[in-house]
C-alpha cells in the first residue's frame, strides 16, 4: 500500500509525524499479510470472462466479455475471435480503441458462422501481449466454460486478416 501526502505548510516535525504514521500502517499490513494470502499474479494478457449468444444456424451474434490491462492506445484488447478447435479462424471482432475505464467489457459480433454443434474457442488478443489463455469453449447447444489454453496454440493467428489498422483512443 503506497499513500500519498500533500504537504501545504506544514512544518518538518508535522510532515515528520505524519510520515511515521505511513511507515507504521504499511508495516501493520505487510505484517497481516502472510505469503499465502497475497493477490496471485498472472501474465495473463486477456481474459475472456463471458460469452452468450443468440440467432441462428450459421447466423450467430456472440457477445463476449474480456477483462484486459488496457492503459490506451500502447496496450489494448484490439480483438476476440472464434476459433476451431484446430485452429482455424472463423471469426474475428476487431476493437477500435482501449478500454482503460471499463473493465471488464463486452462487445459483440455478429453473421458468425458456425453451427449449433460445433465447438469452438473464444479467445481474446493484446496489441503488444499477444493472445490470453483464459478462453471460452463449447457450443451453442451446450453452451461456453473457462477453460485454460496452452500457450502458443494457433498463435500463427495473429498474422491473419482482417487486422486492426489503428488505435483510437
Amino acid at each position: 500500500i503506497i499513500l500519498v501526502y500533500f504537504f501545504t505548510s506544514c512544518n518538518a516535525q508535522d510532515q515528520q509525524s505524519q510520515i511515521d504514521v505511513v511507515e507504521q500502517t504499511n508495516n501493520e499490513v505487510n505484517e497481516e499479510t502472510s505469503p499465502n494470502e497475497e493477490e496471485p499474479t498472472t501474465t495473463e494478457s486477456v481474459m475472456v470472462q463471458n460469452v452468450t449468444s443468440t440467432g441462428q444456424e450459421n447466423n450467430y451474434s456472440l457477445n463476449v466479455t474480456l477483462a484486459s490491462p488496457d492503459t490506451g492506445c500502447d496496450q489494448y484488447a484490439d480483438w476476440w475471435e472464434v476459433v476451431t478447435e484446430s485452429g482455424e479462424l472463423i471469426y474475428r471482432r476487431i476493437l477500435t480503441h482501449s478500454h482503460v475505464n471499463e473493465q471488464p467489457f463486452t462487445r459483440s459480433g455478429s453473421n458468425i458462422n458456425i453451427t449449433a454443434d460445433q465447438i469452438v474457442i473464444i479467445r481474446g488478443h493484446v496489441n503488444n501481449l499477444g493472445y490470453g489463455t483464459t478462453v471460452f469453449k463449447g457450443s451453442i447447444n451446450t453452451g461456453f466454460e473457462a477453460e485454460i489454453l496452452e500457450e502458443g496454440f494457433a498463435s500463427n493467428l495473429s498474422e491473419s486478416e482482417p487486422l486492426p489498422t489503428g488505435c483510437a483512443f
